[in-house]
């Protein structure tokens, strides 16, 4: 197959100092570099671009990210701590056998919704 896997995602940002700060600080993302228009993250294997969009058509809320957690609710609950607006709580979406897979749904800095998600065995 020609695609291997994905490389990187990008989020467009309003503000890049204010979003800089969410990812780094709240969400607790190692750093790779910044310029003055674009930021980039590690994230175990790829890579997260925040970017202020080059056109207007390019302004729009990203695709949801959904981040892998071991525990979803301590997560969730050190998240609320640093004062990230949820939508939700913590909650079962999908049953799979013995394994339960959770999410909990939140809004950064720029309007992009993103979400934890856990699996758990039961």
């Amino acid at each position: 197959m020609m695609i291997q896997r994905v490389g990187q995602i990008g989020v467009p940002v309003k503000d890049l100092n204010r979003a800089l700060n969410f990812y780094k600080e709240k969400l607790g993302l190692a750093l790779l570099f910044n310029t003055d228009s674009m930021a980039f993250f590690e994230c175990d294997g790829f890579r997260l671009m925040l970017s202020l969009p080059e056109k207007e058509e390019f302004a729009h809320s990203s695709s949801v990210i959904y981040f892998q957690v071991t525990d979803i609710k301590d997560s969730y609950e050190r998240l609320v701590d640093k004062e990230v607006t949820f939508i939700d709580e913590p909650h079962v979406v999908a049953k799979m056998g013995n394994t339960e897979t959770w999410m909990v749904f939140f809004k950064d800095t720029e309007d992009n919704t993103h979400a934890l998600m856990s699996e758990v065995q039961v």
